[in-house]
């Protein structure tokens, strides 16, 4: 926890919260490997008063939805209020800001100088507002994409203008509802909704852009959720959007550390070194079958993924 008692913070109003934010400064996260991101309401002093000690591998501080226009404000100086008191965190730290021209752009100015890992900017449409947006960031933050729109969604390769656009999130009600289709078609088995996650995943993979699955908002049906995971993670994703600790620990289960998978690519990548070096580069292996320069090629991704 950051503070040991809250009481002192408790119906202050907004512009009261300011003369408790302080000077301290957490250090970079080089955390790597993202399976769950956590949302969380920076109205509720219980949540943010964890974000230094919480299990999920990002968290999201969110301004943007479920945060009524008359308490932006208070929310705004109740994140720089835990932020300047945080010394260290467990977790990837992002603020989840406004649209640009809808108080964004202010939003950023005033957070720039706290200390966090990423921005994210929501209703992003093309690579103009990337670019606006990566002017207004600090140059120690990345930048995340909330991807809502059927503009962004038409081509996401071309919103990789520049090193600092490091992640994009699936926002896939708002999505929905920019191409003009029914939620009602958010299913397991809906192949338009196995298009999107497809073209998202391919794409981002091809911007070199880190794919965050979209958000399933009934937390309650921690069975349905789980099996959203596996099928994402068959698909190729490695993270989920997450509301509340039971999504975070299914997320972390089903996208986490594969002992199998890892002991395997190690294997793979030894024996057809140990063959390279005897200028073998395809062989039967009693184990695995055939292993080519592909077979190993696939091994170095896996132990890239692990850290390994």
């Amino acid at each position: 926890m950051i503070f040991k008692d809250l009481s002192f913070l408790e119906n202050l109003k907004a512009k009261e919260l300011l003369k408790f934010i302080s000077s301290k400064r957490k250090r970079k996260s080089d955390k790597k490997l993202f399976r769950s991101n956590m949302m969380l309401n920076p109205l509720n002093l219980k949540h943010l008063n964890k974000i230094d000690n919480l299990p999920a591998d990002v968290i999201t501080l969110n301004l943007e939805d479920g945060i009524s226009k008359n308490r932006k404000k208070e929310a705004l100086y109740k994140i720089a209020v835990f932020l300047s008191n945080l010394e260290s965190s467990n977790s990837f730290i992002v603020v989840r800001v406004n649209p640009l021209d809808e108080g964004g752009e202010e939003e950023i100015k005033f957070l720039n100088d706290f200390s966090f890992d990423a921005v994210r900017v929501s209703k992003i449409k093309t690579p103009f507002d990337i670019e606006k947006a990566l002017k207004l960031i600090s140059l120690d933050k990345e930048l995340h994409i909330s991807l809502e729109t059927k503009e962004a969604f038409r081509d996401i390769p071309s919103l990789k203008i520049d090193k600092r656009l490091t992640a994009a999130n699936l926002g896939i009600l708002d999505l929905l509802n920019s191409l003009g289709l029914s939620q009602s078609i958010l299913n397991l088995n809906n192949p338009t909704i196995d298009y999107i996650l497809s073209k998202f995943l391919i794409d981002c993979k091809i911007a070199d852009i880190y794919p965050f699955s979209f958000m399933y908002q009934d937390y309650k049906n921690t069975k349905e959720f789980e099996k959203w995971c596996l099928k994402e993670k068959e698909m190729g994703y490695n993270a989920k959007a997450c509301l509340g600790p039971a999504q975070v620990e299914i997320a972390n289960r089903v996208f986490g550390f594969d002992e199998k998978e890892l002991k395997k690519a190690k294997y793979i990548v030894e024996k057809f070194e140990e063959m390279r070096d005897k200028n073998i580069n395809g062989f039967m292996d009693e184990k695995f079958g055939f292993i080519d320069e592909p077979i190993y090629k696939d091994a170095l991704l896996v132990l890239e993924k692990y850290g390994k």
